[in-house]
């Protein structure tokens, strides 16, 4: 779960500064050694505090399937949570976690995937190939198979191919995006390589938090985040003048979007700085074309800041807002309401797994 200010980014730059001349040049020359700086600085920014977050995961019991290998065998992996709960067949929530398509792992969202879960959906938090081992359009390809992968296994775990809603947060809402592109525009995916997975009528929505989304907005960006994912999606998509390429034209999501892209939930923190350049452009975008969007934004002034990701950091009202609205709109468009719960506790029962993950976590909070 990235808890993190994307402006953090810039430590990589000012780490290759202090590294000398050398590391300039090698920054200058080749991606990687931006990608390796720019890794870190999310490594370290990816801890969270396990003990604020517990008392929000609902009272009942969720069960994780860990590592399906949606592909065979080997990496990448999907992880299933189902809620312990007779009602069957679950509409599906998919997550595609963020990482500016160059690190993150399903493992960072995986906490509040738990506690999505808990309200009544089986959520499918996905792994897939990340750049540089892997460039673009690789991670749409894998998402549209593990997708095919949900809809295949549905009997198995009692889950409803029908009724299936994507998910992203930061760089994995815009492969959130792709695939519902994929899915509703023939066109899109045939462009993309990709067989689309799942019939428009079976996606019933999105779910988009803190994304990046217009690629052109990107090019012209200033400061440190400007710099972070311009390095990013050169080593993505492989060419040092990437907003050059077909690929950086693919994935600009406002240029293709049309009526037919799924109702949409749409969010950003107003201290990130993609949500003035990314978020809302899209929203007025979607909403010109007819589409049914859900805005989830706070004024400028609002204080304290929300920086990017702010959802996942569930010791802060605002970001129990934006779960509550969430489920509001999983039940939306699903049709298919949520479990009730119990009111927020300090003492509640935890998956045996998360319990098994909590000392690692304070252990990292402690270093």
């Amino acid at each position: 779960m990235k808890i993190f200010s994307l402006p953090a980014v810039g430590l990589a730059a000012g780490a290759a500064a202090a590294a000398g001349l050398a590391a300039a040049v090698a920054l200058h020359r080749h991606p990687l050694p931006s990608v390796l700086l720019i890794r870190g600085v999310f490594s370290s920014a990816n801890k969270f505090q396990a003990t604020k977050i517990q008392p929000h995961i609902p009272g009942f019991r969720v069960t994780r399937h860990r590592g399906l290998h949606y592909l065979g065998t080997g990496k990448p992996s999907l992880d299933l949570f189902l809620p312990a709960t007779d009602r069957k067949p679950l509409p599906v929530v998919m997550w595609i976690h963020g990482g500016a398509w160059i690190s993150g792992s399903k493992e960072d969202v995986a906490p509040y995937l738990k506690v999505l879960a808990g309200y009544g959906y089986a959520v499918v938090g996905v792994g897939y190939s990340i750049s540089p081992e892997a460039v673009y359009p690789t991670a749409v390809k894998e998402l549209n198979a593990a997708l095919a992968f949900i809809r295949e296994h549905a009997d198995r775990y009692g889950l409803d191919p029908n009724r299936i809603v994507l998910a992203g947060d930061s760089a994995g809402a815009q492969l959130a995006a792709q695939l519902a592109l994929a899915v509703t525009n023939p066109e899109y995916a045939r462009d993309t390589g990709v067989v689309p997975a799942a019939a428009p009528g079976q996606l019933r929505g999105i779910l988009l938090n803190c994304g990046v989304f217009d690629l052109d907005a990107v090019a012209s960006m200033a400061g440190p985040v400007g710099w972070g994912l311009r390095k990013a999606l050169w080593s993505y998509t492989g060419s040092r003048d990437w907003a050059a390429t077909s690929a950086a034209a693919h994935m600009s999501i406002p240029a293709h979007v049309d009526h037919r892209f799924p109702p949409t939930y749409i969010s950003g923190g107003n201290g990130d700085n993609l949500t003035l350049t990314q978020s809302l452009p899209l929203a007025d975008r979607l909403e010109e074309l007819g589409v049914p969007v859900v805005r989830s934004f706070w004024p400028q002034d609002y204080r304290p800041a929300l920086g990017h990701e702010y959802q996942f950091q569930l010791h802060r009202p605002e970001a129990r807002e934006s779960l509550q609205q969430t489920v509001a709109f999983l039940e939306d468009v699903t049709g298919v309401s949520a479990l009730p719960r119990r009111p927020l506790e300090k003492v509640i029962a935890l998956e045996e797994d998360l319990l098994a993950e909590l000392p690692e976590i304070e252990e990292k909070l402690a270093a």
